[in-house]
């Protein structure tokens, strides 16, 4: 004898089939990894920055500001302001003449160490920093990086230890956060390390 389905043996079946093939087709959650905003800027363009201080370097077109102003007239010192709007940051730059005898020029060294070092306190990590020298053109110097919600992601100073002295710090005018100012920071870093690589004294 020949048993036929019940129609209630048959809609239990389509039931338990159906609920099956649905979560057996379900993908596991997978949490989203941690993303950053992706910017993207133009490419750089350099020419020679039009000041009238004891040397000569190149900047980027982006930087559509660009000031100077005579410090201290009996010691030569300059102060040239880089502004990038678009990024909400400047690079600072001081022009030291070095004294005759040298004496002045351990003080700017240490002074350039402790700008680096002032902001240890809320950094996450100061990679090494990178020498550059240049004998052709009598440039010598150090780039310092900091890592985190840091004031200044970056400076450096450059010398030719008889006559020049010149230091350097980016600044964002706004609130630290290093996530997100991180792309504009890699941006003008490359820029800073532009102008130490164009200083040309006279």
């Amino acid at each position: 004898m020949i048993l036929k389905p019940t129609f209630n043996f048959l809609l239990k079946s389509f039931l338990i089939t159906g609920v099956l093939i649905f979560v057996s087709c379900g993908e596991d959650y997978v949490p989203k990894p941690k993303a950053y905003l992706r910017l993207e800027y133009p490419k750089s363009r350099y020419v020679e920055a039009e000041v009238d201080v004891p040397f000569l370097f190149e900047t980027n077109l982006l930087a559509t500001k660009l000031s100077y102003s005579k410090i201290n007239a009996t010691t030569e010192s300059y102060g040239i302001n880089i502004e990038y709007p678009s990024l909400k940051g400047t690079i600072f730059l001081t022009y030291k003449a070095v004294e005759g005898n040298r004496k002045n020029l351990i003080n700017f060294l240490r002074d350039a160490e402790k700008l680096t070092e002032n902001h240890m306190i809320k950094a996450d990590e100061i990679p090494p920093a990178s020498i550059y020298e240049n004998e052709i053109g009598k440039v010598y110097g150090m780039f310092s990086e900091v890592k985190g919600n840091v004031a200044s992601p970056a400076q450096f100073y450059v010398t030719d230890s008889i006559n020049h002295f010149l230091t350097g710090s980016l600044y964002f005018y706004a609130k630290p956060n290093y996530d997100s100012i991180l792309p504009a920071a890699n941006y003008l870093q490359k820029d800073i390390k532009h102008i130490m690589e164009t200083i040309e004294w006279k």
